[in-house]
């Protein structure tokens, strides 16, 4: 007979089937319907800053903050080392050229000197001896030239008589070579003593020359020597304002320390720091102007440090005319450096977005404000207020210029 087979209820294997196809058509279907493949971010308008791009002109200056500084400043080393013995301007104080700040003792330099006038009285004594010597070595030659001078003047007479009685034959040969003998003899001491006469005066002249370049020698040292004593008294270079003093009473200060500086206040110069951006634009003889109570005062700029340190470069400017009156040391001011000539533009007020794009792209506002639209553009330069748009933007459209880091990758903002 046969049997009724009963349905199994539940959910079968081919019925997870059709659920997983239906759950995906429904997402595809939800996709189409609401989903986009632009990434979106939403926040609340009075959150942004937006403002609009305008045409107008340029002018292609940065403002920069500096500080007042001498116009020169002149480090003060030690040419001796010494310990500090007196103390006698302080920091701050005016000083003309020449003023005494420190007074220096040596005890080593004080033994160099010692041994240097020493030295030199041993040499002076030297050559007055040697001096002396060839004095008394001259006398005697002199002597001698004239005594030889005398025989044979005498022998010559003898011999001339002899030759003439020889000749009359009143007397014998024998006489007669006797007295040309002793006068041929005569002539050459004369001769030798001569010699030995010129000789001395050469010699005498050679030593005494050197003995004399010697002794100036000395002299010139010991002159240094007392040059580097009277460098124990420190002293100002110029006229100035002491700056600052490194130097206390018992100090020992070792040569060449450095150990103070003479800021020179015949006038004044602005140091000012400016962002490595501008570091190809940058360079000397721009124009700058300082504005103070309601008075502009121009500046020029005189020098450009190349080293750059923590993304910042240094330059010091001039004033080209007046200065303030009640300028001082260490004051700061604002200063509007021109970087070239002004000129039409399109223009976007400055905003922190640059830091997040770099100026290559910005997010456009549409006209109904309902949502913003990542976009390229490219920016030339810039000032303290502006920043100038080359391309992608025009005159009228509405941008965003806060800050973009919260945005993450979104391409399009929704603006509530």
């Amino acid at each position: 007979m046969d049997i009724k087979l009963e349905k199994k209820k539940g959910l079968r294997l081919k019925h997870y089937g059709y659920i997983a196809l239906g759950a995906l058509l429904l997402f595809m279907g939800w996709q189409m319907m609401f989903g986009s493949s632009v990434s979106t971010f939403r926040t609340e308008k009075e959150k942004l800053s937006i403002a609009e791009v305008i045409h107008g002109k340029f002018d292609d200056y940065i403002t920069i903050n500096g500080y007042v500084a001498p116009i020169s400043t002149i480090y003060m080393d030690s040419y001796e080392g010494g310990r500090v013995e007196e103390k006698l301007i302080e920091e701050g104080a005016m000083v003309k050229k020449g003023d005494i700040i420190l007074k220096l003792e040596n005890t080593n330099l004080y033994e160099q000197i010692l041994s240097s006038e020493s030295n030199l009285a041993l040499k002076q004594n030297d050559l007055r001896s040697t001096k002396l010597t060839f004095d008394s070595r001259q006398v005697e030659g002199k002597k001698s030239l004239a005594t030889a001078q005398y025989s044979l003047q005498k022998l010559k007479r003898n011999f001339e008589q002899s030759e003439a009685l020889y000749n009359e034959e009143l007397i014998s040969k024998e006489e007669y070579l006797t007295a040309k003998e002793d006068y041929e003899l005569s002539q050459k001491q004369y001769e030798i003593v001569k010699l030995q006469t010129v000789q001395d005066d050469e010699m005498r002249k050679t030593s005494l020359a050197g003995l004399d370049t010697d002794l100036e020698r000395m002299k010139k040292t010991l002159s240094m020597v007392y040059q580097r004593l009277d460098h124990l008294n420190v002293r100002a270079p110029a006229d100035g304002q002491l700056g600052f003093l490194d130097a206390e009473i018992g100090q020992s200060i070792a040569q060449g320390q450095r150990i103070g500086q003479i800021n020179v206040l015949t006038d004044y110069k602005i140091e000012a720091e400016i962002d490595e951006h501008y570091i190809d634009r940058v360079k000397r003889n721009l124009s700058a102007m300082l504005e103070r109570t309601g008075k502009e005062y121009p500046l020029r700029l005189r020098k450009v440090y190349p080293e750059v340190r923590s993304g910042k470069f240094k330059v010091d400017l001039v004033f080209t005319d007046d200065k303030p009156e009640t300028i001082r040391t260490g004051q700061s001011y604002n200063i509007k450096l021109q970087l070239g000539e002004s000129n039409d533009a399109l223009l976007i007020p400055k905003g922190s977005f640059f830091q997040s794009t770099g100026g290559q792209w910005i997010f456009v506002v549409s006209p109904d404000g309902g949502e913003a639209l990542k976009r390229s553009i490219r920016i030339g330069k810039q000032n303290s207020r502006y920043y100038e748009v080359l391309e992608g933007l025009q005159t009228g459209e509405s941008v965003i210029t806060s800050n973009y880091d919260s945005f993450g990758e979104a391409e399009k903002i929704v603006l509530k």
